[in-house]
C-alpha cells in the first residue's frame, strides 16, 4: 500500500474485529528506510515505493474450520486490495495465487527473471514456490 487511507483503516478495523479464531491475525509492516534508498530497477522487488505491506493470516488447528478461515482471509484481502499498489511482497504470497499475481508482483522485472530462469533452470526444477517460469514456457502461458 502506498498510504493508509481512512477507508482502508476502517476496513482493517472491520475485518480485524471479526477474527475467526485467536490464531488468526493481520500484520501491517512499514516499508521505509533502506528499502526506499534502492532504485526500483536495481533489484527484482519492484514495490520499493510502497509504504506498507500486509499479511493476512487465517489459522486454526481444527480442519473443520477451514471454510470459515478461508472465507475470512479472502474477504479481508478482497476488501483491501483496491487500496493496494497492485502487487505483493513475494514471500508473503500463498501457493497457487497464479501467474498473474506473480507477474503483478515482479512487474517490469518478470521478463528479465524469466530469461535468467531459462538459462539456469530451463526445466523449471525449482518450481515449488511463487514460480517464475523459464522464458520459453513463460511466453506460452501469457
Amino acid at each position: 500500500m502506498n498510504e493508509l487511507s481512512d477507508q482502508a483503516i476502517a476496513l482493517h478495523i472491520q475485518h480485524g474485529s471479526q477474527l475467526p479464531t485467536l490464531h488468526s491475525t493481520m500484520h501491517l509492516y512499514p516499508i521505509n528506510g533502506a528499502a526506499h534508498k534502492v532504485g526500483k530497477d536495481d533489484t527484482p522487488w519492484s514495490y520499493r515505493d510502497a509504504n506498507w505491506t500486509e499479511v493476512i493470516v487465517g489459522v486454526d488447528p481444527d480442519p473443520a474450520n477451514k471454510d470459515r478461515i478461508t472465507a475470512w482471509a479472502k474477504d479481508y484481502w478482497e476488501a483491501l486490495h483496491p487500496h493496494g499498489a497492485g502487487g505483493a511482497y513475494i514471500n508473503f504470497m500463498m501457493e497457487g495465487e497464479g501467474d498473474d499475481r506473480i507477474r503483478a508482483t515482479y512487474r517490469h522485472s518478470y521478463d528479465r527473471l524469466a530469461k535468467i530462469k531459462a538459462k539456469y533452470d530451463p526445466n523449471n526444477f525449482f518450481r515449488v514456490n511463487q514460480n517464475i517460469r523459464p522464458a520459453a514456457s513463460a511466453k506460452s502461458s501469457v
